[in-house]
């Protein structure tokens, strides 16, 4: 995942990926007052990050993502999925 933001969001932008199982890969500058976060993120923690995103950069970020590979998921969220554990 790609997401361009506004320098004063970068922060809340990262901890908000951080939350979703995020990696963060790398930041770099974009334009004037703007930065790349680049990341991995685990698809099913996306839905919903459209609404997060505009929230967070009072609108002005964006973000672009594709699939990158399949990985196990964690023990504890399979249980979560397989409804053995409550969420």
């Amino acid at each position: 995942v790609e997401v361009v933001v506004p320098d004063a969001s970068t922060g809340d932008v990262i901890g908000d990926m951080n939350a979703r199982r995020g990696q963060i890969l790398g930041i770099e500058p974009h334009s004037t007052g703007m930065q790349i976060v680049k990341t991995m993120v685990p698809l099913a923690e996306m839905f919903g990050y459209a609404t997060a995103l505009r929230s967070a950069t009072q609108g002005r970020g964006t973000f672009t993502m594709e699939f990158d590979h399949y990985e196990a998921v964690p023990a504890e969220r399979a249980r979560q999925i397989l409804g053995m554990t409550s969420a």
